[in-house]
């Protein structure tokens, strides 16, 4: 049973009581949906200004592809990416922003510029981006990934994929707990490393999460596993994307990280009106 109401970044304050939409933000050359769509920074910061008024409730800035197959790109490249259009972003909007990165020097330099939260694909499995979470008490989210995006979808295996995701988020939410981290949110990690089979049995049992006692998030945006199902391109996913969305939101999702926004607030709208929140 969850008791986390809210989680605290910085000076905002993002309320837990209806579902939280985050808002996706990619300035890469090379995301599987929207790669090159928003590096121009005017662009960028544009398309988080409109995502806002949509109603998303925090945007996610990324600077590296994690799209299956893709490879690593340099620290340097990484920053030369996110930081010009944070620094528009945090003094443009009042709204959490978030950094979606795994490496420690990423996040120092983002969080130096006023970054509100971290959200970290390999689960902060990078002893440094735990402690620098806790120096600098902000949110994290620790996502669940079978491998590295350029392997990850090469065959993989589980017994039981809500058991074993299951139990690798508790490990690292306590690991995370007692390095001094508040505020811990949890992601099942849809699409990374998992097959079709995978990502459907984690929606369809996600309330099992929710007795680690952290917010849950779940990423199905435009996933491979909805065009596995439709025989659509990540562009034309949008209906598979809100289906994703509204079950997962009846499941036990607080927080849901999309794309569309516009599209998925009024998803939401009628899904907490439907469970009395």
């Amino acid at each position: 049973m969850k008791t986390l109401k809210k989680i605290i970044c910085r000076e905002y304050e993002v309320k837990l009581d209806k579902t939280c939409i985050v808002g996706i933000l990619n300035v890469t050359p090379d995301s599987f949906s929207d790669g090159g769509l928003f590096s121009d920074v005017n662009t960028a910061v544009d398309h988080a200004k409109t995502m806002v008024a949509q109603g998303a409730d925090i945007i996610d800035i990324g600077g590296e592809s994690s799209r299956p197959g893709s490879l690593a790109v340099s620290e340097k490249e990484e920053l030369a990416r996110v930081l010009p259009v944070i620094r528009h972003l945090v003094q443009e909007l009042k709204t959490p922003i978030s950094i979606d990165t795994y490496k420690p020097t990423v996040a120092k330099e983002c969080l130096n510029e006023g970054v509100h939260l971290i959200n970290d694909i390999t689960g902060l499995h990078d002893p440094k981006m735990v402690k620098l979470a806790a120096e600098y008490n902000v949110p994290v989210v620790i996502m669940h990934m079978k491998g590295t995006p350029k392997i990850m979808q090469e065959n993989p295996v589980y017994g039981d994929v809500v058991a074993e995701v299951k139990n690798f988020l508790k490990d690292r939410v306590a690991l995370a707990h007692n390095a001094g981290v508040v505020d811990v949110i949890v992601d099942p990690g849809i699409g990374f490393g998992k097959t079709l089979k995978h990502n459907l049995e984690i929606i369809k049992r996600l309330g099992e999460f929710t007795d680690l006692g952290c917010p849950l998030l779940v990423g199905p945006s435009r996933k491979s596993f909805i065009g596995q199902l439709t025989g659509l391109s990540a562009n034309d996913r949008i209906e598979g994307t809100l289906a994703a969305v509204a079950v997962s939101i009846m499941n036990g999702a607080d927080i849901v990280r999309v794309h569309d926004v516009k599209e998925c607030k009024r998803v939401v709208q009628v899904v907490d009106a439907i469970r009395g929140v």
